[in-house]
């Protein structure tokens, strides 16, 4: 039996420049609520995670002396994810740095655009009623004002839910001015929480490793347990510029 856990906030409220937009602070107290056994128990399994690089890897260790032959930090063009629709926020470098964190159960598959701040507003109900029938991995990337950009990779789509879920595969990461992926920690399995209100992803610590408003115009990211990240945006309280969630299918 594994013990459940919600994340509870705790609220500051203050009005930024002159706009009448109230932004609420994500803080948040980590308390256990249900003891039913579910995916955000995962801590107490033995996961191994495979990223797409590593099983690139492990096949050429059982390849022909040829294939050997090829250099070990050459990435084959076939675990790159394919784009099947536009990207305001991906180049072909970002989607090489991202080829070596993905599971390699996403690897061959095309990717889709679920959600766009540019198309579908902004809005994270809209953003889950665009996953309400999705049943695969998704990755979040994010633009703040800053023009910087970093987001999430999501084992599961975000979803209303009373308790975290996800897996060890969910990561953070951001670019520039080096690309750096933060894999689970082990520490504990608060990947993802989904709210009306708001998206959390990563916790401990009385933080989250990314928080969004529910009207994805406010965020903030912290350093939390999970994933033992820094702050993956610019400043640790930022507003999103341009957002997409994209997935496999």
């Amino acid at each position: 039996m594994g013990v459940n856990y919600s994340f509870e906030e705790v609220e500051q409220t203050h009005t930024k420049d002159n706009n009448t937009r109230h932004h609420k602070h994500p803080r948040c107290l980590v308390v256990e609520k249900y003891k039913l056994a579910v995916l955000c128990c995962c801590a107490a399994k033995n996961w191994e995670i495979i990223t797409g690089k590593d099983s690139v890897k492990r096949r050429r260790s059982v390849c022909s002396s040829e294939e050997g032959n090829r250099s070990e930090d050459e990435e084959p063009e076939d675990i790159l994810p394919v784009l099947r629709n536009h990207s305001q926020l991906l180049n072909d470098q970002h989607l090489e740095s991202l080829a070596n964190h993905l599971p390699a159960r996403t690897q061959g598959y095309p990717w889709n655009l679920v959600y766009s701040t540019a198309i579908h507003g902004t809005s994270l109900k809209t953003l889950y009623r665009q996953m309400a029938h999705i049943d695969s991995p998704v990755l979040l990337v994010i633009k703040d004002m800053e023009k910087k950009v970093f987001g999430a990779f999501s084992s599961h789509p975000f979803r209303v839910s009373d308790c975290c879920y996800g897996t060890g595969e969910t990561f953070v990461y951001s670019f520039g001015p080096a690309f750096k992926a933060y894999r689970w920690s082990g520490e504990n399995s608060y990947f993802i929480r989904g709210h009306m209100d708001s998206l959390q992803i990563g916790g401990g610590g009385g933080l989250f490793g990314l928080w969004l408003d529910a009207d994805l115009y406010y965020g903030a990211s912290f350093p939390c347990h999970t994933f033992n990240n820094q702050p993956l945006s610019t400043q640790q309280d930022f507003t999103v510029q341009d957002l997409e969630v994209w997935t496999v299918q």
